[in-house]
């Protein structure tokens, strides 16, 4: 499996970034401008960062085990000693320092315990890459939510625009009597309905521009969106779904990481396992030590004395029996390396039925855009050819805010098919592990006009 080493992620992402946003329009908040924000101003990434570093900190200290263990002291000690039977007291002071050092020679559960934590390592930096790849996804649904929601405000204000013409073509009729009453009604509930489609749409974009800045911790506005013009097209990399779930298999870092895990679990199985093992180790000191002042032994006065000493042993150790924890021990570990092994063959199935619906996702992508939007110009079509008709007497009032109706729920339609195929095509990458910089450049490239000017009035927005 390919394996993805993002510990110097933010280092190499801001080189990457700062190359791809060279030549960008300054003002413009483009794909790769919104993800700079979020990518400095995530929080779920810095705590992904942050939990990397603490999992990393294990594969140390289990290494530190198995390396010379060096302690040092050092003593003073006065003492006070007032014998039975004697006028007088005497008083001593000694004082002490040495060395001691140790080293493992075999301690089998210290090394599986190290080859464990460094599967743990492994798979923390999994861990990361995949919050990395989330973050890009996650930016992107929250950038292509602002863009979908700006559309539907827009068609929501023509909806609203031509219902106010037709109550008031209604209106008129009615006063010179060629339309009943009725046709009015019609008209105004069409168009009130149109007013609080267009309230609505107006929050949901606010909405969505605030999802967007908790992502990045700022507002962003003046985003860039797809042209009239564009037209889907598959990537070009792999030809069917097999294909796309082989990557999959071999590169998604959620399942290394799951993988990795796995590892680790069963080598919890040889740490346990180990308790039943002897251990062997080589210890070794030096110390000197000093004592003056006053001797019991003579009465005269005092006494003084200097020792150097040293010492080097070896220490078996053999366990014999241990109440049955071992054993224990054992079992629990075991079973812990089945719920990570269920664990990995569960994400791999998960991981394949999710890659073929992405991919089939996109290749449906492809002809359901051109399918809405043909839906929007055969609904336009028609609300032309009503209006038409009511003018001559062969339509009906009820007829155009029928065919007004449609064309608003197409262009809203047409507009999420768009950006959802963006979308899946994004997380097909995330699911094959080929996420990075340059994917988001690519879709980044088709964004090339700006979203807030088909709106009627944009200020509005940022009252």
């Amino acid at each position: 499996m390919k394996i993805r080493k993002p510990l110097m992620i933010r280092r190499s992402l801001a080189l990457a970034l700062a190359a791809a946003l060279a030549p960008a329009t300054a003002g413009a908040a483009d794909l790769l401008q919104t993800y700079e924000m979020a990518r400095n101003g995530d929080t779920t990434l810095a705590i992904a960062e942050s939990n990397t570093l603490i999992t990393k900190e294990g594969s140390v200290q289990a290494r530190a085990a198995l390396l010379p263990q060096v302690s040092g002291s050092a003593s003073l000690t006065r003492r006070r000693t007032e014998p039975e039977g004697s006028p007088r007291s005497f008083e001593s002071t000694s004082r002490n320092y040495g060395l001691n050092a140790s080293q493992t020679l075999f301690n089998w559960g210290q090394f599986s315990s190290l080859r464990a934590e460094r599967s743990l390592s492994a798979a923390a930096d999994q861990d990361l890459a995949a919050a990395s790849d989330d973050l890009m996804v996650r930016t992107a649904a929250a950038y292509f939510d602002v863009l979908v929601a700006i559309e539907s405000l827009a068609a929501a204000e023509t909806n609203e625009a031509a219902g106010k013409r037709q109550f008031d073509y209604a209106d008129k009729r009615l006063e010179v009597g060629l339309a009943p009453i009725t046709d009015v009604h019609e008209a105004r509930a069409q168009y009130d309905a149109a007013r609080a489609n267009t309230i609505l749409a107006r929050n949901a974009l606010q909405d969505a521009y605030q999802a967007l800045a908790e992502l990045t911790g700022q507002p962003v506005r003046d985003l860039r969106a797809l042209p009239a013009d564009f037209r889907p097209e598959l990537p070009s990399m792999r030809s069917d779904a097999d294909a796309w779930v082989a990557a999959a298999i071999q590169n998604n870092p959620n399942l290394r990481s799951s993988e990795l895990r796995a590892q680790a679990a069963n080598q919890g199985v040889e740490t346990a396992r180990a308790g039943h093992l002897p251990t062997l180790s080589l210890s070794g000191g030096w110390s000197k030590g000093a004592t003056w002042g006053d001797s019991i032994a003579s009465e005269d006065g005092g006494g003084t004395g200097q020792s150097t000493g040293s010492s080097i042993g070896l220490t078996l150790s053999v366990p014999i029996f241990s109440g049955g924890a071992t054993q224990s021990r054992v079992r629990q570990a075991v079973a812990q390396r089945d719920i990570a092994q269920d664990q990995f063959e569960q994400q791999r199935r998960a991981l394949d039925r999710n890659t073929r619906n992405l991919y089939q996702a996109l290749v449906a992508g492809v002809s359901e855009v051109e399918a809405r939007r043909l839906a929007v110009v055969s609904a336009q079509s028609a609300l032309e050819a009503s209006q038409v008709g009511l003018e001559v007497g062969t339509r009906t009032v009820l007829d155009v805010v029928q065919n007004q109706r449609t064309l608003f729920q197409a262009q809203v339609e047409y507009a999420r098919s768009k950006y959802n195929f963006l979308l899946n095509r994004l997380l097909l990458s995330q699911a094959t592990g080929e996420l990075d910089v340059d994917s988001l450049r690519q879709v980044n490239a088709l964004l090339s006009v700006d979203a807030e000017a088909q709106l009627q009035d944009p200020s509005v927005l940022r009252q």
